[in-house]
């Protein structure tokens, strides 16, 4: 149980930091774009929020989809970005807590400042009314709406990425390979850091033996 929660406290801290990055780097970005924004832009403000919670939450569910079998048959056939695709089906669960919860609850938060925004550019047009009771019911709408929109959009994603996971995640490994080859940044050694560590303390401790 110690190491189990061990482990969990390794994986869990820095998710939260990254986290607590991507939030505030959306918030400003958002903010940003929001301070001078109307109904229609603020509208694709959130729609675009949506969308991107959409797209790495279709990535989670395929990595926990897929199976690896498919891409170690690719990775034999010295298909590119076959070795990426394998490690996101390894760490499928890790992948999944990252697009899903990471950047899925950054999402919603700024999601929710930007129907805020769009709430108060609504009242601006509709009505003058200052007693509160308008604005509860928009807020009340617009909220509604968001909530329900992305509960729908995250379902057809979801379907989509089961029925597709095995070219999903291949798709998501060539991008991989493709950042690695251009920006010649390491990425497969990075993600199996841990994995290379262990491997050299066993040759150590075979060669003290």
């Amino acid at each position: 149980m110690k190491n189990e929660l061990k482990k969990s406290l390794k994986w869990a801290f820095p998710l939260a930091v990254i986290t607590l990055v991507l939030a505030a780097i959306f918030s400003i970005a958002s903010t940003a774009v929001l301070s001078d924004a109307n109904v229609f832009s603020g509208t694709a403000v959130v729609i675009v929020i949506i969308l991107i919670a959409l797209f790495f939450d279709i990535i989670g569910v395929a990595s926990t989809a897929s199976s690896e079998a498919p891409f170690h048959a690719i990775a034999s056939k010295g298909m590119k970005g076959a070795k990426y695709s394998v490690w996101l089906t390894k760490n499928a669960d890790r992948v999944n807590t990252f697009c899903t919860d990471v950047i899925g609850d950054a999402s919603a938060i700024i999601s929710g400042t930007a129907a805020s925004v769009v709430v108060v550019e609504m009242m601006q047009l509709l009505t003058n009314d200052k007693s509160g009771f308008v604005e509860y019911v928009v807020s009340v709408i617009v909220t509604s709406f968001v909530a329900a929109f992305t509960v729908f959009v995250k379902a057809l994603g979801k379907g989509f990425a089961i029925k597709n996971s095995t070219k999903i995640i291949y798709k998501v490994g060539f991008v991989l390979y493709f950042l690695e080859d251009r920006l010649h940044i390491p990425i497969l050694k990075i993600l199996d850091k841990k994995r290379n560590n262990k491997g050299k303390k066993r040759k150590k401790a075979k060669k003290d033996v």
